[in-house]
Order: structure tokens, then C-alpha cells, then sequence
């Protein structure tokens, strides 16, 4: 094997040595260079929510959808002889609006959805309504023409609302995230929640509405407005005929230069009056006086605390009873004592019924109980209820006495409606008080209760809280042959002031429409030729004197 020389060997040793020397420099020089040129380290940004994109999206849909609805979503459309604009809004109840400009408006529980129906009566069409109204006999043609207009406007309202929500939303959407995608599915969105909102109206309609609507406005142009009550057996064309009834009362108000025609009630109907707890309010005979008028009441029902003290002072405030156009039956409350009740006995026309006593009056065979209470002497003792209840007995042993005569009671009166409930399978109707606000229920063995609200506004009393109590008032209507109810209003005032006028029209389970008539549990026969019975003997202890 050949040597190699030293000096090879040395001059090797030297050339790796440079050559180590010169890749640790060019290492050294590009990590210096790659530690100033390298870009800092780039920190990802936190994905958004899927939960708030989504409720951002229905956020501008729903606005959108609004938006375009106020703009282009409505129609105007005839309806019989008045030119309507039908309007769709956003609503957590639904149901329709009719605004009857300047009367008020009629509210009717069509449908649950979010969207509400707004139907504005713009004008009447003189031509068509001068028309209509000199020849009545086109009236019955009227039902047909009023809903083929009514579903042309719905027809036409839904397509251009479809349009109006699904251009709305796509155009906000366009405008806020400016991507063509997000806009169209915003719009699409929008559609579908449309197409929901109309599938649960029509899931949710019911014609039946127009039978109790709800008006608010003017008190003295309701009874032309909502109508007769009338009893209605069958569901044939309820919706139609009931729809073009509206349209006429709403025409003869329009006509004669607006000028509120004479309400013409139903004269099948016997319409009483039920007002209760008036506490010395003297502007409760006004009203009771422009509701006989209005309605033509045949009877007023005072279910007690007509007074507040029941004083001798206090009489006089009673004077104005004989002057309210009806007959007035009475019964005593706990604010009333025996010589109010005495007072109100020399007065004509007034009907006191106490201790089961029984009187025909307006067709109608009514028996009352006064309250065995007398609070504001401040001597009523405890056991208040078990005195309530027992008053109610004795009534309920009057009303079997009464029907074991042949002489069947058709109406009811105590003042608490503890009292009142002892008659239950006893009379068809009992009329109560006392609560200061309005209830209405069917007892276990078939007897309605109807609890009045405070007719005078709770009295002084209502301007001791933050917002004065209503007055209410009730208008019953009976058949005038079977004496049973076939239909009550709800009327309620705005409290002190009287800004404001609502009325509710209510049909009993039994009368409304496509309901089972069921065979009465209450004996009925005409009402004796007597208008004044002698008091039935009471089975328990006599009433004790205030």
C-alpha cells in the first residue's frame, strides 16, 4: 500500500477544515437572514357563531319582509259598495282589523298567525250605495257579491304580499352582507315564512268570528255597527251572510251623509240591560239611559251597591231611576241598606225583589235575594260566606217553589256571586256583582252565571289606584219565545273621562253555530199573566236587619 506524503495530508486537512468554516458561515448567514425577512406569525380569527349568523339572517328578513310590506303590500279593492285597501301586518295574535273611519273599529278573531288582515274602509261609493240603498232587494244578492270581492282582494293581496316580502328581504339582505347569495337566501327565507304564516291562518280560520266581533270607538254608533244578535242554528253561509251584514250596517252609517241611522234591533229578541256596583257615580245614568236608547232596552237589571253608604242622605241620588226609559229591577247589595231598599219600592216603574220574590217583567220572569250583608255600619259579623251561601239556598228553595207553581223563573239576582252559585240547576240565567269585574260561566249542573262589572267605575274608589277602573255594562238578548239567552255585548268605557268605547259580541256554546242542540234541563212555558207573585216562604232565617 502506498504512503501518501505528509504534506497531502496536511494540505487535506486544511481544504475540510475551510470548507467547514465557510457552511458554518453560510448556516450563520442564512439564519440571520431568514430571522429579518421572515413575516411574522399570522394569528387565525375566531369563526363566527352559527347561532348568531342564523338569528342575524332572520333579523334582516324580518325586517325586509316588514319594510316591503309597508311599501308595496297592500290593495285597494271593492267590497260591495265601499273601497276598501286590505293591508297585511306583522302581529302576535293575527286575526282582522276593520277600521271604520271615523266610527272606530271592528276586531275578529279569524285566524292565529303572525300577520294580522288590515281592512280600511276608505269610501263609500255613492253610485253603488244609493243604489243599494233604494233598492233593498238587491240585499240578497249581496252575500255573493261581497265575498267574491272579498276573495279577489285576498288573492290579489297574497300575491303581491309574496312579492313585496321576498323582494323586502333580498334587497336589506343585499344591503348588509353585499353577496348575491346571502340576498337570495334572505329572500328565500322570507317566502317560506310567508307560506307558514299563511298555512296557519288557514289551518287556524274561522268564519265564525264575524258572529262575536269586538268594537272600539264611538259608543253610540255600536249597536248599528255590530248588529242584531240574532240565533243562529246552522253553519251554512254563516261566514257569507254574516260578512254581507256588515257591509250593509256599515253602508247605512255612510249614508246621509253619515249621519247614525235609529238602531233597529231584532224584535224577536227581548234585550235587557244588566248594570251593577254603581257607587253613587252620578255619569252612570247618562250612559244607562244612552244604552236604553241605543239598544231599545226592554228591562235594566241592577244587581246591587247601587249606593255607597246607603244613608237616607244618599236617596236623592236615586231620583233619575224614573226617568231611564225601562223598567228597573233591584236587588240590594252590601253597600245598600233596607232604607234605600224602601225608598226605591214608592218609586214607579222600579221592581225590588228580595227573599225569592218573583215578577214577569218585559216578557221576563225574574227572582232575587238582597245581600244578607250590610258592610258599611261596620256591624257585619264573621261568617260573611256561610251567610252568603245560605241566602243562596233560600233563593234556589224559592226558584224550586216557583217551577212547582207552574211558574218557572227564567233570570236569577243575587249580588255576590257566592250567593248566586246555590242556584245552579235551579234557573237557566243568574245575574251577579260584587267584583267589579266582568266573568261569565256555566255551573256543573247547567245554570250560566253572569258577573257584572262596576257600571259606575268602582265609584270614588277609582281614583284611588294609578289608572281609573272602567265602566261596564252588559246587553243580554232572549228569545222572546223560549225566554233563553241567545246573545250578550260586553260594554266597556274607558273609566273617568270616557275616552274610550269597546263592546265584545258573545255567543252561549249552545247557540253558536253547527252547535248540538241538546234538550233543556229548565222547564220553559209562557210566563204567568200575573206581574207580581207573593214572596215564597223562605226555608232558613230571615235576613238580618242592617
Amino acid at each position: 500500500m502506498a504512503r501518501v506524503p505528509a504534506a497531502v495530508l496536511n494540505a487535506l486537512h486544511r481544504l475540510n477544515r475551510l470548507n467547514r468554516l465557510r457552511k458554518s458561515r453560510r448556516r450563520a448567514l442564512v439564519s440571520r437572514r431568514g430571522r429579518r425577512t421572515a413575516p411574522p406569525a399570522l394569528e387565525l380569527a375566531p369563526r363566527p357563531n352559527p347561532w348568531a349568523r342564523g338569528l342575524g339572517l332572520v333579523a334582516v328578513v324580518l325586517m325586509g319582509a316588514w319594510l316591503g310590506l309597508l311599501i308595496v303590500g297592500n290593495v285597494r279593492t271593492p267590497v260591495g259598495p265601499m273601497d276598501t285597501t286590505m293591508t297585511l301586518r306583522p302581529s302576535l295574535t293575527g286575526g282582522t282589523k276593520i277600521n271604520v273611519s271615523p266610527l272606530g273599529a271592528l276586531h275578529l278573531d279569524s285566524h292565529v298567525a303572525p300577520v294580522r288582515l288590515d281592512v280600511n274602509v276608505d269610501q263609500l261609493d255613492p253610485v253603488r250605495s244609493q243604489a243599494l240603498v233604494d233598492h233593498p232587494e238587491r240585499l240578497s244578492g249581496l252575500q255573493d257579491e261581497v265575498t267574491r270581492d272579498v276573495g279577489h282582494g285576498t288573492l290579489d293581496l297574497a300575491v303581491r304580499s309574496s312579492v313585496a316580502v321576498v323582494t323586502g328581504a333580498a334587497a336589506l339582505g343585499l344591503a348588509v352582507y353585499r353577496r348575491p347569495r346571502r340576498a337570495l337566501a334572505a329572500g328565500g327565507l322570507a317566502l317560506a315564512l310567508l307560506a307558514a304564516s299563511g298555512a296557519t291562518a288557514y289551518a287556524t280560520w274561522n268564519p265564525k268570528s264575524v258572529l262575536e266581533p269586538k268594537f272600539s270607538g264611538l259608543l253610540s254608533s255600536a249597536p248599528s255597527l255590530v248588529g242584531n244578535a240574532r240565533s243562529i242554528v246552522t253553519e251554512f253561509d254563516v261566514y257569507q251572510k254574516e260578512l254581507a251584514r256588515l257591509v250593509t250596517n256599515v253602508t247605512k252609517l255612510y249614508d246621509v251623509t253619515s249621519t247614525l241611522p235609529a238602531y233597529a234591533p231584532d224584535p224577536s229578541t227581548i234585550r235587557v240591560l244588566h248594570v251593577s256596583d254603581i257607587h253613587l257615580n252620578p255619569a252612570s245614568w247618562k250612559i244607562i239611559a244612552s244604552l236604553v236608547e241605543q239598544y231599545e232596552v226592554n228591562v235594566i237589571v241592577d244587581s246591587g251597591d247601587t249606593m255607597d253608604h246607603g244613608s237616607a242622605a244618599e236617596n236623592g241620588f236615586l231620583d233619575p231611576i224614573e226617568d231611564l226609559g225601562a223598567p228597573y229591577v233591584w236587588v240590594r247589595g252590601n253597600h245598600d241598606s233596607t232604607v234605600t231598599q224602601e225608598y226605591l219600592k214608592d218609586m214607579e216603574n222600579v221592581h225590588v225583589l228580595d227573599d225569592g220574590r218573583a215578577e214577569t217583567v218585559a216578557g221576563l220572569r225574574f227572582a232575587g235575594i238582597g245581600d244578607p250583608q250590610f258592610t258599611p255600619d261596620r256591624s257585619a259579623r264573621p261568617g260573611a260566606e256561610a251567610s252568603q251561601e245560605l241566602a243562596g239556598a233560600r233563593l234556589a228553595s224559592a226558584l224550586r217553589d216557583h217551577r212547582a207553581r207552574g211558574k218557572p223563573v227564567d233570570v236569577a239576582i243575587a249580588h255576590e256571586p257566592s250567593a248566586a252559585r246555590e242556584t245552579d240547576g235551579e234557573v237557566p240565567l243568574v245575574l251577579a256583582g260584587h267584583l267589579h269585574h266582568d266573568e261569565m260561566e256555566v255551573l256543573p249542573y247547567g245554570t250560566r252565571l253572569r258577573i257584572e262589572g262596576s257600571t259606575g267605575g268602582s265609584g270614588l274608589r277609582a281614583v284611588e289606584g294609578e289608572h281609573p277602573d272602567p265602566i261596564e255594562a252588559s246587553i243580554l238578548y232572549f228569545d222572546r219565545d223560549t225566554r233563553r239567552l241567545q246573545a250578550w255585548d260586553e260594554i266597556e268605557l274607558g273609566g273617568l273621562g270616557l275616552t274610550t268605547a269597546e263592546v265584545s259580541r258573545h255567543l252561549p256554546e249552545e247557540n253558536s253555530p253547527g252547535a248540538t242542540q241538546s234538550p233543556s234541563p229548565f222547564t220553559t212555558g209562557p210566563s204567568a199573566g200575573s206581574a207580581t207573585e207573593s214572596p215564597a216562604s223562605p226555608t232558613g232565617p230571615a235576613s238580618p236587619s242592617p
